[in-house]
C-alpha cells in the first residue's frame, strides 16, 4: 500500500498560483523524490499531500481513496520536518513513543512498536538519553523513528538533512535510503540538492515555477533531459552551454556539454579557450575555461592534468555526448 496520486492539484495564495496544477503518479513503495531551486513549490506540493496546507482544486488520492478534504491525521501519512521538532525533556524512548501515547495505544504495544525502530535506527542505546545528549544525525534518526512506529502509509521528508553539517550528510543519505529498503514503504523527499536526489531516488520530479519539467529516473533525466533546465539542473557540475556559431554548427540553438564529456587538446579541437581557474580535487581537476566570446565553461580532467593559468587548449565534445537545444530550450 501507499500509492499517491495527484489530479489537477493546485495551490493559490492571494489570487496568485505557487502549484498551477499538478498531475502526478507515485507507485507503492516508491522512493520519489521532489528537487528544484528555492522557491519552485517543493515543500508546499508535499504539505498539500500532507494535508498541512489546503488544495485550492484538484484532487489528492492515496491508495485510490479520495483524502483531498481529510485531515492530516486521517491520510496515515508520516513526515519528518528540516528541524528535529524533539522535545527536550524527554528521553528518546518517549520521544519516538509520542504519537503512538497521543493515539492511545497500549503500553506494550507501544513499546514493542519503539522497541523495533530503535533497533531498525541503530538507537536501542541511546533510548534513554535525552535530545541534548545526542549528535545531529542521531537526534534526526530519532525524529525518522518517531515516524516509523506510526507504521504510516508513505513517508514524507521535508529536506531532513539541512542541518547536517557535510560527512553527516552523506551518512544520512545513505542510511534513509537503507531504510528505505528495509522497510518498502514509499517515501516522499524534499531537497534543493540535485547530488541527493540522484543518489537516493527511484524515481525523481524536477519542479520549477510549481510546474513539474520532467519526471523519470536519476538516469533518464541525466542522459535524456527534456530540456536546458533540466539538463542544468541535473549533474554537478552543471552542464555547460553554447550558443551562437558553436551551436549553429549543429542546427541548435543551444548546445549542451556535460564537464565530463569533453576531449582536452593542446594541439586542436572545436573550440579553444583559455584556463582562468583549475581545481585539483585529488581523482579530478575540473577545469574553469574561457572562451573568445566570453562563454565560461566547465571541464573535468583527470586529477594529475597538468595545467597553468592563462594556458590555451583545445576541447571537443565527446561523440554522442553533445546536447542540441531550439530557441525554447526544449531538446532536439
Amino acid at each position: 500500500m501507499g500509492s499517491i496520486t495527484l489530479k489537477g492539484v493546485r495551490k493559490s495564495f492571494g489570487g496568485v498560483d505557487v502549484i498551477p496544477g499538478i498531475d502526478l503518479e507515485i507507485g507503492e513503495g516508491e522512493f520519489v523524490v521532489f528537487v528544484g531551486p528555492s522557491g519552485c513549490g517543493k515543500s508546499t506540493l508535499l504539505r498539500l499531500i500532507a494535508g498541512l496546507e489546503d488544495v485550492t482544486s484538484g484532487q489528492i488520492l492515496i491508495d485510490g481513496r479520495d483524502v483531498t478534504t481529510a485531515a492530516p491525521v486521517q491520510r496515515g501519512l508520516a513526515m519528518v520536518f528540516q528541524s528535529y521538532a524533539l522535545y527536550p525533556h524527554m528521553s528518546v524512548r518517549k520521544n519516538i513513543a509520542f504519537p503512538l501515547k497521543m493515539a492511545k495505544m497500549a503500553e506494550a504495544e507501544q513499546a514493542a512498536r519503539v522497541e523495533r525502530a530503535a533497533g531498525i535506527l541503530n538507537l536501542t542505546d541511546y533510548l534513554d538519553r535525552r535530545p541534548g545528549q545526542l549528535s545531529g544525525g542521531q537526534r534526526q534518526r530519532v525524529a525518522i523513528g518517531r515516524a516509523i512506529v506510526r507504521e504510516p502509509e508513505a513517508f514524507l521528508f521535508d529536506e531532513p538533512l539541512s542541518n547536517l553539517d557535510a560527512a553527516l550528510r552523506v551518512n544520512m543519505r545513505i542510511e534513509i535510503s537503507e531504510l528505505h529498503k528495509k522497510l518498502g514503504t514509499t517515501m516522499i523527499y524534499v531537497t534543493h540538492d540535485q547530488v541527493e536526489a540522484m543518489t537516493m531516488a527511484d524515481k525523481i520530479v524536477v519542479l520549477r515555477a510549481g510546474r513539474v519539467e520532467q519526471v523519470g529516473t536519476p538516469l533518464e533525466l541525466y542522459h535524456k533531459p527534456v530540456n536546458t533546465f533540466v539538463a542544468g539542473f541535473i549533474g554537478s557540475p552543471n552542464m555547460n552551454f553554447i550558443g551562437g556559431e558553436v551551436a549553429a554548427r549543429r542546427n541548435a540553438h543551444t548546445i549542451g556539454i556535460r564537464p565530463e564529456h569533453w576531449v582536452v587538446s593542446r594541439e586542436s579541437g572545436r573550440v579553444k579557450g583559455r584556463v582562468t581557474v583549475s581545481e585539483h580535487l585529488g581523482s579530478d581537476t575540473y577545469l574553469h575555461v574561457t572562451l573568445d566570446d566570453g562563454t565560461h565553461l566547465v571541464v573535468r580532467a583527470p586529477g594529475e592534468f597538468p595545467v597553468t593559468y592563462g594556458e590555451e587548449l583545445w576541447l571537443t565534445g565527446a561523440e554522442g555526448q553533445v546536447y542540441r537545444f531550439d530557441e525554447k530550450g526544449m531538446a532536439i
